[in-house]
């Protein structure tokens, strides 16, 4: 090598150039001339390797553990780890070390390897990240923003030694100057560092998972969460669009997860409307007749008229006047009907835990709310906001058959018609 050396080295001579410029390029060019060999050598062991780990590959179950491990990606990262090698191996035996640029290439090719070395820990890494994402227990956890942090450690410490590397220090050194500018370095990376500590508060408690419906107010996102990673939550809203928030968000502020409600196979109806006041009355004995010929209310009407009369009659309350004693009216018997209806109703859940009743609210200027609560046994929205439609569908129908009225606002048709009567 040095005889090829020195015949490069005298044709530049013979070119005219200075004894100092002719040693420079010869060397160059040298060295150019090792890196292609060596650079020849690892294509031709990456396509032996490859070929051969294809074949492997053929042979194992798609997508296991060894299958991602042998992937091309992996197999080519390790062989660039061939050139530097060789080099390293070569030079000191065919140069010079006390030469300035043989000593410079040398700790490139160092710096090469530290690169390389890198880069194959992070595919690695996404090649575990793979294995456990497609695994079911794993399908919907946050494991993208704990591959990015756990890659992003890796790059910071791989950036130290490589600096240190070039500049001939120990990686030490480099972190005692980076402590004295740790306030600057907070600073520039406050929103990743954030995110880290979030991402894994939200994974360590169970808080957020890929897959579920969440509601942020603050930032207008109501939806499902599509991709949690490092500095992001990503959000599809039902509109089709797309949220961004940063992880530290979700811990900073509140958020409703609905979740629970998904996992509990049961979605709440907490639905109201306001009766007039004025259609409330006692019922009479035709109208409690009539109330017996519905089969949801035949039981409860006679269980409930004897009920009453067995009270009355041991208190010897004055039947001549309705408001003495107890009596049903026609509000409490709809209650009753509205009960029943939603225990005999299909798409009602009426498992143990899941509530199911009639209630009044306060009284307000605009009626009496008689609220409904229950739960459907479905969470799919279409079904969910179908169930609700029909109950109250029925509700709106039926509520005349009990003399009762729902109180609304008048309409223009409601003016329109109280002006004829006063025309006539």
């Amino acid at each position: 090598m040095e005889t090829g050396v020195k015949l490069i080295n005298d044709l530049f001579l013979s070119w005219g150039l200075s004894e100092s410029w002719a040693v420079f390029f010869s060397q160059m060019i040298s060295l150019l001339l090792i890196t292609l060999v060596a650079f020849a050598l690892e294509s031709v062991i990456k396509k032996i390797i490859l070929n051969i780990s294809k074949k492997f590959r053929n042979n194992i179950p798609e997508y296991s553990f060894v299958y991602n491990i042998l992937s091309p990606r992996i197999i080519k990262s390790v062989c660039q780890l061939v050139t530097p090698f060789i080099l390293l191996s070569a030079i000191p035996f065919l140069f010079s070390l006390e030469l300035g640029i043989v000593t410079f290439f040398l700790r490139l090719c160092k710096v090469y390897i530290i690169a390389v070395i890198i880069r194959l820990i992070m595919a690695l890494m996404a090649a575990v990240f793979d294995q456990y994402s497609r695994k079911e227990e794993f399908k919907d956890r946050p494991l993208k923003g704990l591959l990015q942090t756990g890659q992003t450690v890796v790059f910071v410490i791989g950036v130290i030694i490589i600096i240190s590397t070039f500049i001939g220090e120990k990686p030490g050194y480099l972190l005692t100057g980076l402590g004295a500018s740790a306030a600057v370095l907070m600073l520039v990376f406050q929103d990743s560092i954030l995110g880290v500590v979030s991402g894994i508060q939200l994974s360590a408690n169970n808080m957020l998972k890929v897959g579920d419906w969440i509601t942020v107010p603050k930032y207008d996102a109501d939806g499902t969460v599509i991709e949690v990673t490092l500095n992001t939550v990503k959000v599809q809203n039902f509109d089709k669009t797309i949220t961004t928030l940063p992880p530290y968000a979700l811990i900073k502020d509140s958020f409703q997860n609905w979740r629970g409600m998904v996992d509990a196979k049961g979605r709440r109806v907490k639905r109201s409307i306001n009766i007039d006041m004025t259609s409330v009355k006692f019922c009479t004995p035709e109208m409690l007749q009539k109330f017996k010929q519905i089969d949801l209310l035949k039981h409860y009407i006679v269980e409930k008229e004897q009920e009453i009369l067995n009270h009355n009659a041991s208190q010897e309350v004055n039947d001549s006047i309705l408001i003495n004693g107890r009596r049903q009216t026609n509000l409490g018997v709809f209650r009753s009907y509205l009960n029943n209806y939603l225990r005999t109703l299909p798409g009602v859940n009426r498992n143990e835990g899941f509530m199911c009743m009639v209630r009044q609210l306060q009284p307000t200027e605009t009626g009496i709310p008689l609220e409904l609560y229950f739960f459907s046994d479905t969470t799919n929205w279409v079904e969910y906001e179908a169930l609700q439609a029909d109950v109250f569908d029925h509700l709106l129908a039926a509520i005349s058959t009990f003399d009762l009225r729902v109180f609304q606002s008048p309409t223009g048709q409601d003016l329109f018609n109280l002006g004829d009567k006063l025309k006539s």
